[in-house]
């Protein structure tokens, strides 16, 4: 299975969406009324009114579901938004873009899915009015007429309640409207630039504070910084401030840094936009910042990565305005937060399926394919390694009385000792059978080494009744011109032990 392709407009199409602030909101009588005409008219248990996020569906009304949340790569709805038509699969058991999906293989099962695109005034596909079966259904151009006319009685609504919305936040002047369009426009812009941004090779770090400047700048922001979550304690960063802001205020990263209590502090788990219009009314108000002019700030949640929590934290000093976040500031802030959560999960998670790639499936220690790119690299960097190759003697013995299973314990017994007694120090590979090898950082002593390997045999020892003992080669960076000539080295040298140890055991016998 594989998700449905991104639109060539999905960033316009994701600010679109964005300024309806229709995700994440209560049910609404208009739209469920929709959701049972849907299913009534067509004749189907299941009727739905989804949005298509950046990285999911969401469900705002729906008949014969409670919720249709799910990931967009599993979404028939990410694929219904790719064109303006109706979009039908008569039976997804049989379309190879669905039969393995979790929709279909299990609850809900969908059989049969319609959909018409929600397409806005601006001719954006935000989202759908979908219906599905369990069962074939077919449906005729009379039936697809009908889901069309629901889905455009929808994005009226839409509409409807957009405009509402904007008059109770006495948003209504021509000359703040035209200005609002030409900042959509704008912002539109900067969001390319940050989805563009999360595609660089930067680090984490660098990809959240290289996007909250594009994001400070385009809502003209004040002072914007990044605040980085860390064991429960913020540091702050800041990335753009004023020149004639005041001193206090411009160095306020320094002044939160060597603080315990501040509001950003009491931030720590945030999830949504936390939009704070009166900076003094805050029981955490700073007096100092206050007297400084700080009259408005915004906590952007932009994701976590290896135990860091992101924020956004921007903010105003103009005391002469009145609406201190536009809603179109709103919709630039909300739709690029959601856009660098939705980076960094799947950067967070091609790593973690990176890793899993180099993890030997028996042992937990790294593989021969880890092995291999961790002893290039070490070797380009020019730095001092020590690699210790070894084996387990009386292995194959040991598999052909006791069994493998018996042998795969020994094997992971021994993977874990060697583990634990490295402590950090180095890492542990398995190259295969019971072929393994330490890569060291700097020069290790080939005594040093035996000692580690001494504990780690009597570990794995408990799991076997046949005797088993470990030949050792040791090899320093430096002793060989390449990677293979230093394997070969520590291989030779392993096999001269395991020599001297077997003309030992002829020696005594005789």
């Amino acid at each position: 299975m594989s998700g449905a392709p991104v639109p060539p407009d999905e960033a316009a199409r994701l600010l679109d969406l964005a300024q309806y602030h229709i995700l994440d909101t209560a049910r609404e009588e208009v739209f469920d009324r929709i959701t049972r005409l849907a299913a009534r008219l067509l004749r189907v248990p299941v009727a739905v009114v989804n949005f298509v996020d950046v990285d999911r569906q969401w469900g705002k009304a729906m008949v014969g579901l409670d919720d249709t949340e799910a990931p967009r790569e599993y979404s028939f709805c990410a694929w219904a938004i790719l064109q303006d038509t109706p979009f039908v699969v008569p039976d997804a058991t049989a379309d190879p873009r669905f039969t393995d999906n979790p929709m279909v293989t299990g609850e809900p099962h969908i059989h049969m899915y319609a959909a018409a695109p929600l397409v806005t005034p601006r001719g954006h596909r935000i989202g759908t009015l979908c219906i599905t079966d369990d069962q074939p259904h077919p449906l005729d151009e009379e039936d697809l007429r009908a889901l069309q006319d629901l889905a455009a009685t929808a994005i009226s609504e839409l509409e409807l309640r957009s405009h509402v919305q904007r008059l109770q936040q006495q948003v209504g002047a021509q000359a703040e409207r035209e200005a609002d369009l030409q900042r959509n426009l704008a912002h539109a812009q900067t969001l390319e630039a940050v989805h563009e941004l999360m595609d660089l090779p930067l680090s984490p770090e660098d990809s959240a504070h290289q996007a909250a400047g594009l994001i400070g700048q385009a809502i003209h922001a004040d002072w914007t910084g990044l605040v980085i979550f860390e064991n429960g304690k913020p540091h702050i960063q800041r990335v753009y401030g004023e020149a004639d802001l005041h001193p206090l205020l411009f160095e306020l990263a320094n002044h939160l840094n060597l603080s315990d209590r501040s509001v950003t502090h009491t931030l720590k788990d945030l999830k949504a936009p936390f939009y704070l219009d009166v900076y003094r009314e805050h029981p955490e108000a700073r007096p100092a910042f206050i007297e400084a002019g700080l009259q408005a700030a915004a906590w952007i949640p932009l994701g976590t990565w290896q135990g860091k929590t992101f924020l956004m934290l921007t903010l105003r000093a103009d005391q002469e305005r009145e609406l201190p976040w536009r809603g179109s500031d709103r919709t630039l802030l909300e739709a690029a937060g959601r856009s660098v959560r939705a980076a960094l999960y799947e950067r967070a998670r091609m790593e973690a399926s990176l890793e899993s790639a180099r993890e030997d499936a028996l042992t937990s220690v790294l593989n021969r394919r880890a092995f291999d790119e961790d002893l290039e690299q070490c070797q380009s960097l020019g730095e001092a390694f020590t690699l210790a190759l070894m084996d387990l003697d009386g292995f194959k013995g040991l598999n052909d009385t006791e069994g493998h299973a018996q042998g795969d314990k020994v094997l992971q017994l021994f993977a874990g000792a060697l583990k634990a007694e490295l402590q950090g120090q180095g890492k542990v590979y398995r190259l295969g059978g019971d072929e393994f090898v330490l890569l060291l950082p700097g020069a290790w002593a080939a005594e040093d080494v035996d000692e580690m390997v001494d504990v780690a045999v009597p570990a794995a020892q408990q799991a076997c009744v046949s005797r088993i003992g470990a030949s050792v080669g040791v090899a320093k960076a430096g002793e060989a011109g390449t990677c293979m000539e230093l394997i070969k080295l520590a291989d030779a040298r392993m096999y001269e032990v395991k020599r001297r140890r077997k003309a030992l055991r002829t020696e005594r016998k005789v």
